[in-house]
């Protein structure tokens, strides 16, 4: 699964699971501060994800992620390990 492929994944849930408009939905949105997705809502989101990606993610993995391409790129270094 490629960044795109992933960002995709990521958008979909973000605006089906959050209904999150689609146009706020970018790579450089930051997740607290664009968002508005809080502590609670990033592990509703790492839920929501373990089902429609290939790997478990593991929670602390993104203690350090701020923006959605941060996500991506997390995600991205899971499932290439």
């Amino acid at each position: 699964m490629d960044k795109e492929a992933i960002f995709e994944t990521l958008k979909k849930v973000l605006i089906e699971e959050f209904g999150l408009d689609s146009s706020v939905v970018t790579p450089e949105a930051r997740l607290n501060e664009d968002l508005k997705l809080d502590s609670i809502d990033a592990v509703d989101l790492i839920v929501k994800l373990k089902s429609v990606l290939p790997k478990n993610i593991n929670p602390t993995v993104f203690k350090e992620v701020r923006t959605l391409q941060d996500v991506v790129n997390a995600i991205h270094a899971i499932i290439q390990s």
